[in-house]
């Protein structure tokens, strides 16, 4: 399946998905089959108890205002956790359905139909299915060890190029896992404020660090020209569909008219529950997150360590600092990477090959694979990485 980001034909950039992106059930695989397909988050450090508690409190209110109507932004309670927890005034905070809900309503606020969006290269694909939103034109910016490459982005400005918008995810990007440091972020930031576009800043990783000091969120909230997305798809879990933006100041009213003749707010039970959650207790949200980083710390590693450990030599592999997969890269430049996808699926492995991600050319993504490990115990990954040796073997 090709996507258009462009229909118009001079100005059509496209990306090819390939078989077997969305439409894994459809696909005819081994019945054992080890999934390290998506950014899941475990089961096992979802608050599934303090969640069940936290919804018969809500439904027990005198009245029900949880099932009621309320607020395009966000009920008041959620919304100034959130922006106490993100250190901005609460007036800049929206609730959305998810993280791509908010990176929806950024292109649709801030684009005009047929603008350049310059991208991440390699880049979160689904996003550039929602630039179809504005008929957007792609330009993709190299990311490397940390980031977007300001200076190659920094570059293409000189030489002309005029983005409305650039995106970008700062911290353990996916699928790189590399995050722009503190510095870089400043320096995006004066390009945008230089050059007139706005920062699409898509963080739903940022929570997910298990080692080393967290990058400053700072010079994004500190900018008119920068829309911070957030999620509690990977803390709290994805069902929930909860999730938010910090706006600039300027552009508040037209991300609030906008939503209002969508879908008017997101849900209002949900909403509610997670307030609920999240005040009732103020610890609680880092006990979760200490949980998650811990159990997703010793996946990464043990799914290095047998990678190594099967088929030495075989895979450049880097433990990231957080985030929910590794990007390990083919050393072997006669290994075939579409065959070895083949036949790992053939093993019962299935992963995302690299090539997926490209958003243009200037890149070795298509050399490497993204190996998700969120959601999968520490010997399923060793038995994954035996299965995927196997199939490396299939080219020796």
């Amino acid at each position: 399946m090709t996507l258009l980001v462009s229909s118009r034909p001079a100005l059509i950039e496209a990306f090819t998905v390939p078989k077997g992106f969305g439409d894994q059930t459809l696909r005819d695989r081994r019945p054992d089959a080890i999934e390290l397909l998506g950014g899941i988050p475990d089961p096992s450090v979802l608050p599934t108890a303090e969640l069940a508690e936290a919804t018969a409190r809500v439904l027990a209110a005198p009245g029900a205002p949880s099932l009621q109507y309320s607020r395009t932004e966000g009920i008041p309670a959620l919304r100034e956790w959130i922006a106490a927890r993100e250190g901005v005034a609460v007036e800049r905070v929206l609730v959305t359905n998810g993280g791509f809900h908010g990176l929806a309503l950024a292109v649709q606020t801030v684009l005009e139909r047929g603008d350049l969006v310059a991208v991440d290269n390699p880049v979160f694909p689904l996003f550039l299915r929602g630039l179809e939103l504005a008929d957007a034109r792609v330009l993709p910016i190299r990311v490397g060890a940390e980031g977007l490459d300001v200076d190659e982005l920094a570059s293409q400005l000189r030489d002309g190029a005029r983005p409305a918008a650039v995106y970008t995810v700062p911290e353990f990007h996916n699928p790189s896992q590399s995050s722009l440091p503190t510095e870089r972020r400043r320096e995006l930031v004066a390009l945008a404020e230089t050059y007139g576009f706005v920062v699409f800043a898509d963080d739903p990783y940022r929570e997910l660090r298990f080692h080393g000091e967290p990058e400053s969120v700072a010079p994004f909230h500190d900018s008119d020209h920068v829309i911070h997305v957030n999620t509690f798809t990977k803390t709290l879990g994805p069902g929930l569909r909860l999730g938010w933006v910090v706006l600039p100041e300027r552009l508040v009213p037209d991300a609030v008219a906008l939503r209002s003749r969508q879908d008017s707010h997101s849900s209002t039970f949900v909403q509610a529950v997670i307030a609920e959650l999240l005040t009732s207790d103020a610890g609680l949200f880092d006990r979760v997150l200490e949980r998650a980083r811990s159990l997703y710390r010793s996946r990464a590693r043990a799914l290095a360590d047998a990678l190594e450990a099967e088929a030495p030599g075989v895979f450049d592999v880097a433990v990231p600092d957080g985030g929910l997969f590794l990007w390990p890269r083919l050393n072997d430049e006669a290994i075939d990477a579409d065959r070895l996808a083949a036949d790992a699926s053939a093993e019962g492995v299935e992963y995302q090959r690299g090539s997926f991600f490209a958003s243009g050319p200037g890149t070795d993504a298509d050399r490497h694979l993204r190996l998700a490990y969120g959601d999968t115990d520490e010997d399923d990954l060793r038995t994954a990485a035996a299965r995927l040796a196997r199939a490396v073997s299939r080219q020796r």
